[in-house]
């Protein structure tokens, strides 16, 4: 029987994972959530079952190409990258935030977000922020930042960001105020099409019994 290699984000969400991945027969080995060790692979209660931990940005990439079978990504993972090879059967309710539009406090003062026309912006998400502009009729160039987005506009790089957001306090204390939420987001069971396909009933054995733990 071939491995089948489970890709878990890391970060604040590998401490999510647990709260159902413990309870599975493919439970991972401890350390796996130790965010000290600086291992990247990690056995499970299943030999057949492995883990690798990477990160949240690259795990559709690692299951798209077949490097993992199975991963735990974030919407805003998957619309960004939109692999045909990614298939995301399962929502977690896990990771909880949304994607959202800010700008500067003082900027909203002077002007309507509705007369955008022409605007450079600040994101991670060249893909999602291009497609919600264009929507509107609104022409963007895009800064690719990997992080400290909300230093771009105190910089004079730009105005306006398009970021996660959680609790909006890192806009406020940056003197940014969330504009508009472009999505709302969650954690989602992801697979490889392929081996949706060729190792069906493993990966649908394993998809049921995360949907079993979840409800």
């Amino acid at each position: 029987m071939s491995k089948i290699i489970l890709a878990i984000p890391r970060g604040r969400i590998t401490k999510e994972c647990k709260k159902f991945l413990s309870k599975t027969s493919f439970a991972p080995d401890p350390e796996l959530y130790d965010k000290d060790s600086r291992k990247l692979k990690f056995k499970s209660k299943n030999k057949h079952v492995e883990y690798i931990k990477v990160r949240a940005f690259d795990v559709c990439t690692f299951v798209a190409f077949g490097a993992a079978q199975l991963g735990v990504a974030g919407e805003d993972v998957i619309e960004e990258f939109d692999y045909s090879e990614v298939y995301a059967p399962l929502d977690l309710n896990i990771g909880h935030c949304k994607v959202s539009v800010a700008a500067e406090k003082k900027l909203l003062r002077k002007e309507n977000p509705d007369t955008w026309s022409n605007i450079r912006v600040a994101t991670k998400y060249p893909n999602i922020t291009k497609k919600y502009f264009s929507s509107k009729g609104i022409q963007t160039e895009i800064i690719k930042l990997s992080g400290s987005m909300e230093l771009a506009p105190t910089l004079n790089m730009c105005k306006r960001i398009v970021d996660l957001v959680s609790t909006g306090q890192t806009l406020k204390v940056n003197g940014l105020k969330e504009v508009e939420t472009i999505m709302k987001i969650q954690s989602k069971l992801i697979v490889n099409r392929s081996t949706y396909k060729t190792d069906s009933s493993k990966i649908r054995r394993m998809i049921s019994e995360l949907e079993n733990i979840i409800k």
